[in-house]
């Protein structure tokens, strides 16, 4: 994930912040959020790279415009990696010297996901700062338009592609996870591997992401004969990344996690979990439903979520470690 620095910067001129062709597009009546931001001010800025590049804010930034205004607040996000800051900075899609393969967008697509994703966060806080002004309306921030926190990820593909369509970018990162993650069975992470390969020479996604799921989730009830017939599986993978290294000269490409590849501790799993037991019993169910909010449920639901997957694989490692002492 990129890094989280950043700074707001007071006083930036508005013909300083460079738009690129793929923010081009209609940003719908934006008379409510020009009356907002006249009445309330901007509560919450647009995101921009150090260079002046936009990241989040397009809506935000047209309708100051359209109220006359000549410099803005804004968040500088350092931590932004040179490709994608050179994919937002486009003018004319003709600029990229040669089109990015579907390894290369699904990586800016996680990689900008995550940034819009951190500027919801923000935006949540500053509705809940403006809050009392507005009876308690649980909607967007007050100078961030009624709508615009959307889907991260719907936003994150429209920005990489123009297009708003992401499964395919999701399953090209599962497939990277599986490929880098040390948890992974080696069965699954050797297919995952050969599965990035073929996808880099130009195959389509959605079928070798398939055959790699149905092989992960297999394995997590295999019988012995199955787990036999996946183990083949992955040494045929295997020996087709060797084969085109060995026809093209260049190794594979060590896929790892960059700065997430940094795991904690098990002592540090061990006390998580530890603090984490029995605390189910502390909770009134009933009061919860009444008082969590919507992203107060979403957030402990995609925490779980995760940590169910987590579980699962931690359970195939473990078994195959057992297996092969």
């Amino acid at each position: 994930m990129p890094e989280t620095r950043g700074h707001i910067e007071l006083d930036r001129a508005l013909d300083s912040i460079i738009v690129g062709a793929r923010h081009r597009k209609d940003p719908g009546d934006l008379a409510q959020l020009m009356e907002s931001i006249d009445r309330l001010g901007l509560l919450q800025p647009v995101t921009i790279t150090p260079d002046g590049v936009l990241v989040c804010g397009w809506r935000r930034l047209e309708a100051v415009r359209r109220l006359g205004w000549h410099s803005m607040k804004v968040w500088v996000r350092s931590g932004i990696s040179d490709k994608l800051e050179a994919l937002l900075a486009q003018q004319d899609d003709n600029q990229l010297h040669k089109p990015l393969n579907e390894l290369e967008k699904a990586s800016l697509y996680r990689e900008l996901k995550a940034l819009r994703t951190e500027e919801a966060a923000r935006r949540k806080q500053s509705t809940q700062f403006g809050a009392g002004d507005r009876g308690g309306d649980s909607g967007p921030a007050p100078g961030a338009g009624p709508g615009e926190h959307g889907d991260a990820r719907r936003q994150a593909a429209r920005a990489i592609t123009g297009e708003a369509s992401y499964s395919t970018h999701e399953r090209v990162c599962a497939l990277m996870d599986w490929a880098a993650r040390k948890v992974t069975p080696p069965e699954i992470r050797a297919m995952a591997n050969d599965a990035l390969r073929r996808i880099e020479e130009g195959e389509p996604v959605k079928p070798l992401y398939l055959e790699v799921k149905d092989a992960f989730e297999r394995l997590q009830t295999a019988p012995p004969e199955v787990e036999a017939d996946l183990a083949r599986q992955a040494r045929e993978a295997f020996a087709r990344v060797k084969a085109r290294e060995k026809a093209s000269g260049v190794p594979s490409l060590q896929r790892s996690q960059g700065p997430g590849s940094h795991f904690r501790s098990v002592r540090s799993f061990n006390l998580t979990w530890t603090e984490l037991d029995g605390w189910t019993e502390l909770y009134d169910v009933d009061a919860l439903a009444d008082e969590l909010t919507r992203s107060d449920w979403e957030r402990f639901d995609r925490v779980v979520t995760a940590t169910i997957a987590f579980r699962d694989q931690l359970a195939a490692a473990r078994r195959n470690a057992s297996t092969s002492a």
